[in-house]
């Protein structure tokens, strides 16, 4: 982030795009995802806040990433099953909040929302973000 931020970067996005916990289950890592992002946001906060320090007239920010689950909520993983869903609302929903309470209390300047493959997941992820701001 350093190099960025040196190289005339504005905005550097935290390295959170899989920072759910549904993506982080298949490995494991569900129970260590609020502090994986509140690290991340930290740590690239603190770069930011760095350079922001060394060049006061050219402020330096950080974009909490919020990356795609690895599940999808519109089309089904079973071929001959096409109404099955592997995850609902509720879920997906619960697992953005955990990860965006994490980006913002790490200190993040913006959140943002990325590599959208699955328009049912994006409004989920726009409804956390909503409802988690107004917590």
């Amino acid at each position: 982030m350093q190099e960025y931020f040196g190289a005339g970067a504005d905005i550097c996005e935290t390295n959170t795009f899989n920072g759910t916990s549904i993506s982080q289950a298949d490995y494991g890592l569900e129970p260590i995802v609020y502090e994986l992002n509140k690290v991340a946001s930290q740590l690239a906060k603190a770069a930011a806040d760095e350079w922001t320090a060394k060049e006061p007239h050219k402020p330096r920010f950080v974009a909490g990433a919020i990356g795609p689950t690895s599940r999808t909520a519109s089309i089904s993983p079973k071929v001959n099953d096409p109404g099955f869903r592997n995850v609902d609302f509720d879920e997906l929903v619960v697992s953005y909040k955990e990860q965006i309470h994490g980006l913002v209390d790490g200190g993040c300047d913006l959140l943002m929302v990325e590599t959208i493959f699955d328009t049912l997941n994006a409004k989920y992820k726009a409804h956390a973000t909503h409802s988690t701001h107004n917590a």
